[in-house]
């Protein structure tokens, strides 16, 4: 990652209050559950994405992008690459600061698409640690990753 990159999304996380996580789930065990939940805990409001579940982490959930009623500061994407256009195609009417996709997520094309339409895109890379790396102010038990799981996942956890 370049000076600019890590510049970019520095900012973006400290502008960013909105979060819409597309393929949230609502089973805690799930990695979308664990980074929506600990971003929760920074602050952040997120709004869960998945016509499979009615809430999750205490938030209504919304079937599709295009039916949530507010704005969105960052659309992280958890759904394998191959959904990742027609996501985009829907972020873009909402015009947030960037499409967020997540470690192991990718699209060229959409990315393209997306700057274009003058969206910042991150691909291949987990929220939860970028934030992490760049949160000075979080406790110290908060660095240590096996601490944390335990409290984001319910016991037992992998």
């Amino acid at each position: 990652m370049d000076a600019r990159e890590a510049d970019a999304i520095t900012g973006l996380l400290k502008k960013a209050r909105t979060i819409a996580v597309v393929g949230l789930s609502s089973n805690p065990l799930r990695p979308s559950h664990g980074v929506a939940a600990y971003m929760q805990t920074q602050g952040y409001r997120i709004i869960p994405v998945n016509p499979q579940i009615e809430s999750s982490l205490g938030e209504e959930a919304y079937a599709f992008l295009r039916e949530v009623p507010e704005p969105i500061d960052i659309v992280n994407i958890f759904r394998r690459s191959e959904f990742v256009p027609e996501i985009v195609d829907e972020a873009i009417a909402f015009k947030p600061a960037a499409i967020w996709m997540q470690e192991g997520v990718m699209h060229h094309a959409a990315a393209e698409k997306a700057r274009k339409a003058g969206i910042l895109v991150i691909m291949d890379r987990c929220i939860l640690k970028e934030h992490r790396r760049r949160a000075s102010a979080l406790p110290r038990w908060a660095k240590c990753g096996s601490r944390l799981r335990r409290l984001i996942r319910p016991w037992p956890f992998p």
